[in-house]
């Protein structure tokens, strides 16, 4: 698994799309917070309310009755000082509320053209401004700092309110609740589901500072964690060098935990991955000397923890990097505990990110998380790993790989062959089509498919930015060293070429752009994850007999559930703390963050893994940037199993297509259209179960 940093950059994650592309949960009442002059509720009585729907209803007939006080009190219950009295409300009900059929279906059509380029023109021009900082195309300025941070979508929702867009699409469509949305959208028409996701996005009112605010704490924490190399080759343990390549860069955490998964295959690997294990541990307790973050000019013992120049014999204790790892976390808790007080209903950014994003319930989540950690077959797959690896279980086997068809494999014989074939992003670029001919898309499909997607060379750990608007093109973006995509390079291309087909699907095939994307983003994961597999396949490896093929994929699969359904539990717990200490410093948030993952381990890994007190879990950089992101990650493996298990003998191109014309329904909704069934652990437990019967334990 390469969980990388998701379908979009993080400033759009958790700016502009929060409040344009995102689902917003329902509430019956959504009244702004006293204390802002221009921004207090304006409290419309319920006598102006019926006095302006009884004038609605003589101009428009009892039949509309219904629909006219609905509308009445959407608007009402997000009417504002700055728009007006109850006066204005109704003159601008008078002229704005449409009954004729086909003209409401006229506003709907105009509305939903919009909403695209409103969405997709923004959602470009973040991608744009934010290229100096995100893209590996030379030195980053001052300025590209300022540019990254800047939302060009952040005023929007304001604005929209302001010039009572919002309010024309609250008074002539309804709003739901996720109960009706879960309940009844099964038989929803397309249409019905486009309305019900315009509707939802101006179901809060949000200021644009708050939105900014956000944006402004989740580029820095991004551009902290792009930054976070170590210089592997810089390693020692006393006067021996591990035998690091010269040159190698590792971005926490992703390059670290990959280089760990790599070290199976080699030589002496068993002491290089102990010596990453102490690295990630001298990160997460921020015990880590803060001259060797990417520095090429000081040798770092982890061991011992001393330091020294690169041409020195003397060892000295270097000053430990401050607590800034946890102050970036706190930044973005406290941006977004921000908007708390903009949504009564989902008083939380834990609610929201269930509630609103996800749309399914934290309870529940966790339920499918402690179903995968709790699992009878965790010990049973865990004795396999140990009888491969012929050794007692360490904690850093948490990124064991060996289950993966073909096995722990030569990264650095594959990366001669891979930077011999991708020298360049733009060499990728073009063996998009064979690659995905490779899947199953014909070459039409293919060549379509490929064309809508951009290849860009990433100063971070990769990702995959779609589109908002069907003329703009989908962004993959992976990293690339001097002497082309080494192995690890390639793996995240193909992991986020999932992502970005998806994508493109998700826009360019759909019937109502209202509906483009998937439910969350643990579904575009998911098809991330399907490619990924795929990728030694797709490389010209041999493959086993199918039966083979399915039961070692169904047993990564589980390995990989097994190990983030922690990490996101983790996230979790982090997250409830800080809301319960909102006043906490750095420092206390490191103890905090070092006690909860040593808990977290003692009682989900150590009963499996017979250790005790680890912390690895916590170097997931996601935790500290990307504000309760990384349950998508253990949700996306579950998802992927049941889409796996539903692809079994038929064509995957043709299926994946099929589920991706979909669109943004409720994640139930999409799974049962998808493979007949709600989400579930049930899937990539019983696959494991099945797999270890056909490889023998």
């Amino acid at each position: 698994m390469n969980e990388r940093r998701a379908a979009i950059p993080a400033k759009t994650l958790l700016g502009l799309t929060s409040c344009l592309l995102a689902a917003c949960c329902p509430s019956t009442t959504n009244p702004a917070p006293a204390g802002h002059p221009q921004e207090e509720h304006v409290a419309i009585d319920d006598a102006a309310l019926e006095s302006t729907a009884q004038a609605l209803i003589r101009e428009h007939g009892e039949g509309e009755a219904e629909r006219i006080r609905r509308g009445l009190r959407q608007v009402a219950e997000r009417w504002w000082t700055e728009d007006g009295d109850a006066a204005a409300l109704g003159t601008f009900a008078a002229g704005q509320f449409v009954s004729e059929t086909e003209a409401l279906a006229d506003t709907a059509r105009h509305l939903e053209y919009a909403m695209e380029m409103l969405d997709g023109h923004f959602l470009e021009a973040d991608r744009e401004i934010s290229r100096f900082q995100d893209l590996d195309e030379g030195p980053m300025r001052p300025i590209d700092e300022l540019l990254a941070a800047y939302g060009p979508g952040a005023h929007v929702l304001e604005d929209l309110f302001q010039n009572r867009i919002a309010f024309v699409v609250l008074l002539n469509f309804p709003l739901t609740t996720l109960e009706q949305r879960l309940a009844d959208g099964p038989t929803w028409s397309r249409d019905t589901w486009a309305l019900a996701r315009l509707a939802q996005r101006f179901e809060f009112r949000l200021p644009a500072t708050v939105i900014q605010g956000i944006d402004a704490a989740s580029s820095a924490a991004s551009r902290y964690i792009d930054a976070y190399n170590i210089r592997m080759d810089r390693l020692r343990r006393g006067e021996v060098s591990p035998g690091f390549p010269e040159g190698t860069r590792l971005i926490s955490h992703w390059g670290l935990r990959d280089e760990i998964r790599a070290q199976y295959a080699q030589e002496g690997g068993l002491e290089r991955q102990r010596l990453i294990a102490k690295v990630m541990e001298r990160i997460v307790r921020q015990e880590i000397p803060a001259e060797v973050i990417d520095s090429d000019t000081v040798e770092w013992d982890p061991e011992t923890n001393l330091v020294r120049a690169v041409g020195e014999t003397a060892w000295r204790e270097g000053a430990r990097e401050a607590d800034e790892r946890y102050a970036q976390l706190l930044a973005v808790f406290r941006a977004n505990r921000e908007a708390d007080r903009w949504f009564p209903s989902l008083p939380t950014h834990i609610a929201r990110s269930f509630e609103r994003d996800r749309e399914m319930p934290e309870a529940r989540v966790r339920s499918m998380l402690e179903a995968v950690l709790g699992s009878p077959v965790a010990r049973r797959v865990a004795t396999l790993v140990q009888q491969r690896l012929g050794r007692p279980l360490e904690p850093f086997d948490l990124w064991y790989t060996g289950f993966r068809v073909g096995g722990s494999v030569d990264e650095e014989a594959l990366s001669v062959e891979t930077r011999a074939k991708y020298p360049t992003a733009d060499a990728f670029r073009a063996d998009l089509p064979r690659i995905l001919g490779d899947l199953g898309f014909t070459p039409e499909k293919a060549e379509f498919l490929a064309s809508h997607i951009v290849v860009e060379p990433s100063r971070g750990p990769g990702e995959a930015i779609g589109a908002g608007r069907r003329d703009d093109n989908a962004h993959l973006r992976t990293r690339l060293g001097a002497g082309g995509m080494d192995y690890k390079g390639y793996n995240i291309a193909v992991h986020e070429m999932g992502h970005t087909v998806e994508q493109v699907f998700s826009v360019t095939a759909i019937d109502h752009t209202l509906l483009q994307g998937v439910p969350n983003t643990a579904f575009t994961e998911a098809f991330a994850f399907l490619f990924q597999a795929r990728d030694l396949q797709l490389l010209g490896r041999p493959m086993p007999d199918a039966d083979q093929v399915t039961a070692w994929r169904a047993l990564q699969r589980f390995w990989d559930a097994f190990e983030i359904s922690g990490v996101a539990l983790l996230d979790l717990e982090i997250w409830h703390w800080m809301y319960d200490h909102p006043d906490a410093t750095p420092a206390e948030l490191r103890e905090a963050m070092v006690a909860a993952a040593r808990e977290l381990w003692n009682r989900w890994y150590a009963p499996v893994f017979g250790v005790q007190d680890s912390v690895l879990p916590a170097i997931y950089s996601h935790i500290i940037a990307f504000g309760l992101y990384t349950p998508d990650y253990p949700m996306g493996f579950l998802i992927t199993g049941q889409i796996e298990a539903w692809m079994h003998g038929k064509n995957l191109a043709e299926e994946m297509e099929r589920m991706c014309r979909q669109g943004r329904l409720a994640p139930d909704v999409w799974m049962q259209g998808a493979v007949g069934a709600p989400v579930s652990a049930d899937g990539v437990l019983e696959a494991a179960e099945a797999a270890l019967a056909v490889v023998g334990e």
